[in-house]
C-alpha cells in the first residue's frame, strides 16, 4: 500500500517515525511518502519537506507567514494527488492538516488522524468538519474518546506513544553521560524552553536567571534537534549552565527536577517521574487571543488527565523570576516531590499500556483491506 503521511513538529516525527516501523512490520511492502523530520527520515521513505520548515508558533507568527504557508498547501495538495496515496496519515498539526483533510476527503481519498487536533481545549466546532473529513480517528489521551464520543463521533483511545518511546529507548549510563557531558557530581536542573525560537527566547533567559540562587545545583539546557548551538549560546551566557542538544531523553533519566515549557515536554518529564514547573509565554497578541477561545482550566498535558493540578503552571504574566524561584524550591523539598510522584504514577495508569503504534498501524491496514 501507499501512505501519505503528515506531520509538523518534532513530537510528532518521533510518533510518525514510530508509526512508520509499525506499518512496516504490517505491511513490509509499504511505500511512504511523508512531511516529517530526522527521525522518520532514519526510518525510510521519502521526505518531502522537514518539519523545520513552517516551525511557526502563535497568531501572529502564522499571519506575519501567511503567503509561505498557503504556498505549501497548495504545493501539498499537488503532490498527494501525484503520489495517488491509499492512505493519508494526518498527525496533530490541525491548523495545516485539516485544511488537507477538506480537500482530500473531496477527492476521494482515505482519511485517517493520529493524535487528535486539540478541539477540546478550543473552537469544538471543528468536530463537524472532523466528522466529515475524517474517516478514522485514533486518539491518545484518555479523555478524548468521551469527548468525541457527546459530539456523536466514535473515536479509537490507543494509548498513549510516549510510553513506547521512552521504554523502547536505549538506557543511559549515569556516569558515562555525566563524563560525557562534562556535569560533575551536583544534581541537575534541566532546561527544557521548547522547540521554537519564539518560546525559546521568551522563556529561556527567565529560566536561566535563576543560576546564581542554587549554586548546589547544576543547570542544563536541553536543545532541541530544530535549533542550533549558536542561537542558544547567544540567550545561555553564562560557563556555569551545560547544554546538552538533541538527548533530552537522556537528561531526564538523570534530572533531580525541570523547568518545562508547555507542550508535550510535560508529559514526557513526569513520565520520568522529574518533579517540574510548566512555563509558558508568548507574544502579547497571540496570548489575549489564545486567552478568549481556550477553554481549558489547566495548559499541561499532566494537570490536563489528571483533571487537577499536579505541577504548577507559570503561564505568560505570572512567568517571572520570583515565581520561578519559588516553585523551584517547593519541587526540591522532599514532601512535595513525594506527592508528585504519586500522582505521576497515577498518571500512567490512565495512559494505558505499551503498543500505541503498533495498534494504530494494525487498525490502520485493517481499514485499508475492508
Amino acid at each position: 500500500m501507499k501512505y501519505y503521511i503528515l506531520v509538523g513538529e518534532a513530537s510528532g516525527d518521533l510518533h510518525g517515525a514510530n508509526l512508520m516501523k509499525a506499518l512496516l512490520k504490517e505491511d513490509p511492502k509499504a511505500d511512504i511518502r511523508f512531511w516529517g523530520g530526522d527521525l522518520m527520515q532514519e526510518v525510510g521513505g521519502t521526505l518531502v519537506k522537514h518539519y523545520k520548515e513552517r516551525a511557526f508558533m502563535g497568531f501572529v507568527e502564522v499571519l506575519m507567514n501567511l503567503r509561505k504557508i498557503l504556498g505549501m498547501i497548495s504545493f501539498c495538495k499537488k503532490d498527494i494527488a501525484q503520489f495517488n496515496p491509499d492512505v493519508i496519515i494526518f498527525i496533530d498539526n490541525s491548523g495545516f492538516n485539516l485544511r488537507i483533510a477538506k480537500w482530500a476527503k473531496r477527492q476521494g481519498f482515505r482519511t485517517n488522524y493520529y493524535i487528535s487536533p486539540q478541539v477540546w481545549a478550543s473552537r469544538a466546532g471543528r468536530v463537524k468538519d472532523i466528522k466529515r473529513d475524517i474517516d478514522q480517528m485514533f486518539v491518545i489521551l484518555p479523555f478524548e474518546k468521551e469527548f468525541y464520543k457527546k459530539h456523536g463521533y466514535n473515536v479509537r483511545f490507543v494509548g498513549h506513544p510516549l510510553i513506547d518511546g521512552i521504554a523502547g529507548r536505549e538506557q543511559v549510563s549515569i556516569e558515562k553521560f555525566r563524563k560525557e557531558h562534562n556535569l560533575g557530581h551536583k544534581e541537575v536542573i534541566a532546561l527544557l524552553p521548547g522547540s521554537r525560537k519564539q518560546e525559546i527566547t521568551k522563556m529561556l533567559s527567565v529560566m536561566l536567571s535563576l543560576v546564581d540562587n542554587f549554586p548546589k545545583y547544576q543547570f542544563v539546557v536541553a536543545g532541541a534537534p530544530s535549533q542550533s548551538y549558536e542561537f542558544y549560546k547567544e540567550i545561555i551566557r553564562d560557563a556555569n549552565v551545560k547544554f546538552i542538544n538533541n538527548k533530552t531523553y537522556d537528561l531526564l533519566s538523570i534530572s533531580h527536577a525541570a523547568l518545562v515549557a508547555s507542550g508535550t515536554a510535560t508529559l514526557e518529564t513526569a513520565l520520568f517521574k522529574v518533579p517540574q514547573v510548566v512555563c509558558y509565554k508568548g507574544s502579547n497578541i497571540s496570548y489575549q487571543i489564545a486567552k478568549r477561545i481556550i477553554t481549558l482550566k489547566y495548559i499541561s498535558l499532566v494537570n490536563l488527565i489528571m483533571d487537577r493540578e499536579v505541577v504548577k503552571e507559570l503561564i505568560q504574566n505570572d512567568f517571572t523570576k520570583e515565581n520561578l524561584q519559588y516553585e523551584l524550591t517547593r519541587i526540591l523539598e522532599s514532601e512535595h516531590r513525594q506527592k508528585l510522584f504519586l500522582s505521576y504514577f497515577d498518571l500512567e495508569q490512565k495512559l494505558g499500556g505499551k503498543g500505541a503504534s503498533e495498534k494504530t498501524a494494525k487498525l490502520i491496514v485493517a481499514g485499508l483491506k475492508k
